[in-house]
């Protein structure tokens, strides 16, 4: 298989993952379910204020822990909405990618522009501001050919797909921004975001961008914001989850969308993987002006998004970011031949010594990833460990200190093996190799996501299986089958090989 295809085929096996979520969803039968609780109340609670941009937005609450699913494998039941909350925690700012974009438009006779700097689209200074004290510096991919798309007159409607961290949280808030007339005390902008966590997490975005911009007012829409009963919400832009905006424009009547200019349908392929979610963005939507900017964007283009779109978008734009190419040519794969679990621990330790970025480690139980990470901490590394029983809170903190640097070395079990891409990674150790435990046979899907967890980016990664028997032996046998590659022995012992690692 050439490198291109192992790209492809990692590309193909996140779309039918993708698709598998999707199915759980039957069309679009808008149904009457929202969300357990009333939005408003006879008396006058502690309510959600009409808070300026600049002000901070309520603490996010903790998503559902991971699950695990048996006694041999410790593997989380991670929704959908779980891992692209954890895509954007390892995100510390724009992905640099050499990645084509694919545009396809209704009429291909109008022109589509790109630019090369913010200053090329006429933004109000405060909103410049707030860009630049973020650290952009300029436009991501996406955001070249998106953003002068987004800002046109007559307004176009979009759909934008690409990778988590590649500028599309920031090419809509800029959009919106852009459109508000703080003049007019009413809701101009609405996002839909599939959680409350990743509602806050825009929130949040959308504050720091708008910083400066003082007269336009934010608030969020999610589970716990309360309003006195007859009050209406006037805020320019308001985000918040399907099920509570459901509530606050059918139910209570309390959200007038009639004026809104600016409608978002952000992370549409995790909206569209959770049951009630499509319904309800449906009803949302039939409550729009017809002039109103209708803006898509998804990190997967699988057939749901595409069919979901076109259902309720008239003559979109669409933008396509082409996946890395390079996912898997960039990676050199090796296997170090072990006899004892002292063994084992003596070759990771040769190896990881060796290089200077972050190293994942791959475990197949939670006890064996605890025993490691023990074992590596007592020796001086500091190391994170990431299993299915953590609590949200925990989870987020480990992962944050890994992307950071404080901690170098992340062991976990399968729950990062999918979707979750740090720059600095360019090590990644299968300390058990993926199989099938009801059928011990090598778990080929599984070990495609480890290892591409490196060389991301245009960088070269190692993955290393650490190889103990003669099953180990069958595993890695049927690994290159699968693939048509050759997994190189390494000789941990050997400094000439290891330094090799660092070329």
């Amino acid at each position: 298989m050439s490198s291109v295809g192992w790209a492809q085929d990692a590309e193909q096996q996140e779309s039918q993952e993708a698709k598998v979520l999707a199915d759980k969803v039957d069309g679009l039968e808008l149904t009457t379910e929202t969300e357990g609780e009333t939005g408003q109340t006879n008396d006058a609670p502690t309510t959600a204020p009409s808070l300026p941009i600049a002000a901070p937005p309520p603490p996010a609450a903790a998503p559902p822990p991971l699950v695990a699913n048996d006694a041999t494998s410790e593997e989380g039941a991670v929704t959908a909405a779980d891992l692209s909350l954890m895509r954007k925690v390892m995100r510390k700012g724009i992905v640099e990618t050499k990645n084509n974009v694919e545009i396809y438009q209704k009429d291909p006779n109008n022109p589509l522009y790109s630019v090369k700097s913010f200053e090329a689209l006429n933004l109000r200074p405060e909103l410049l501001r707030g860009i630049y004290e973020m650290g952009f510096k300029l436009p991501s991919k996406i955001q070249e050919f998106s953003l002068p798309t987004l800002l046109a007159e007559p307004p176009s409607n979009l759909i934008a797909q690409s990778q988590s961290g590649t500028g599309k949280t920031a090419a809509f808030t800029l959009a919106m921004l852009s459109r508000i007339d703080p003049n007019k005390k009413c809701t101009q902008a609405l996002v839909v975001s599939p959680t409350m966590e990743l509602a806050l997490q825009t929130l949040e975005s959308v504050r720091q961008m708008g910083k400066y911009c003082t007269d336009i007012t934010i608030r969020s829409a999610v589970k716990g914001d309360m309003l006195p009963r007859g009050q209406q919400v006037n805020e320019h832009i308001v985000i918040g989850t399907p099920g509570k905006l459901v509530d606050w424009t059918s139910k209570y009547k309390c959200l007038d969308l009639r004026s809104c200019k600016v409608f978002v349908l952000d992370e549409a392929d995790v909206m569209i993987a959770t049951q009630g979610h499509q319904d309800q963005s449906v009803r949302i939507h039939k409550q729009l002006p017809k002039e109103c900017q209708m803006m898509l964007f998804s990190a997967t283009y699988v057939d749901e998004v595409v069919n979901f779109a076109k259902a309720i978008f008239k003559d979109p734009v669409t933008f396509r970011l082409r996946r890395e190419d390079e996912t898997l040519k960039n990676i050199r794969q090796m296997y170090v031949e072990c006899n004892s679990t002292e063994e084992k621990y003596e070759a990771i330790s040769n190896i990881f010594t060796s290089l200077v970025g972050s190293a994942m480690f791959f475990c197949h139980t939670k006890h064996t990833a605890t025993f490691l990470a023990k074992r590596l901490i007592d020796d001086g590394y500091q190391v994170g460990i990431l299993t299915g029983d953590l609590t949200a809170d925990e989870r987020v903190k480990v992962l944050q200190r890994f992307r950071d640097g404080t901690e170098r070395v992340l062991i976990c079990t399968n729950v990062l093996a999918r979707g979750i891409d740090v720059e600095s990674v360019n090590l990644v150790v299968n300390y058990d190799l993926p199989q099938h435990y009801d059928s011990r046979r090598a778990d080929t899907e599984t070990y495609l996501h480890r290892i591409g967890r490196c060389g991301r980016f245009g960088k070269t990664g190692n993955a290393i299986n650490i190889v103990d028997g003669i099953d180990d032996l069958r595993i890695l046998k049927e690994v290159e089958d699968h693939f048509g590659v050759k997994v190189v022995k390494l000789d941990y012992n050997s400094v000439e090989d290891i330094e090799k690692l660092e070329d």
